[in-house]
């Protein structure tokens, strides 16, 4: 979800390899002299950016929550028109979440246990914070009960999140432009399925 144009630093760099290194491997299974090679430095060097790889952990998985949560805010605050203009929105930066960042997806499912009881409880509150947000839009355009509208934001969020799931582009899944408007028709179609 970042809009920044310029170079990422060594320590965005080493946290965009520690990511994908996690999800193909799994975190027990990539040790610190891989990740410093993956971005040309000693093993040993990474720690003058991070303390270890449960600190790379830590601030992918509260990272990634905490920019889903304060970019749904943005587009919320943002968002021109209604409801819908809103929740649009909202599904179009969770489809660039989805798209851009498949390794967090696949880490935050695989090692999420992995963190620090704070940190696993600050990443549950980021995302029910994120959750709250879509939930109040939903519930503007489809007045259902609450808990229904929430299982299906939570449902949409399934959707969405399947990316890992889907392949790589060209061998499964189409380019990125049509695999972006499959899955937005697919959260609108899901959102509209309440009205029913």
């Amino acid at each position: 979800m970042s809009t920044r144009t310029d170079a990422p630093t060594r320590r965005e760099q080493i946290l965009r390899e520690a990511a994908r290194l996690f999800a193909e491997r799994g975190f027990h299974g990539v040790g610190v002299d891989e990740i410093g090679a993956a971005v040309g430095i000693s093993g040993p060097g990474l720690y003058r950016h991070f303390a270890g790889k449960d600190a790379m952990l830590a601030e992918l998985l509260v990272g990634i929550s905490g920019r889903l949560y304060d970019g749904g805010r943005k587009r919320v605050a943002e968002a021109e028109g209604g409801p819908e203009a809103v929740l649009g929105s909202l599904i179009d930066g969770h489809i660039d979440f989805a798209l851009d960042d498949r390794a967090l997806i696949t880490l935050h499912d695989r090692e999420l246990d992995r963190l620090r009881d704070s940190d696993r409880k600050l990443v549950r509150q980021l995302q029910r914070q994120y959750v709250e947000l879509w939930v109040v839009v939903v519930r503007e355009l489809y007045p259902g009960s609450e808990a229904e509208v929430r299982a299906a934001v939570h449902a949409v969020f399934g959707l969405l999140n399947s990316t890992p799931h889907l392949g790589s582009y060209g061998a499964g899944l189409p380019g990125r432009t049509a695999t972006e408007a499959l899955l937005r028709r697919l959260a609108h179609g899901a959102f509209a399925a309440l009205a029913g």
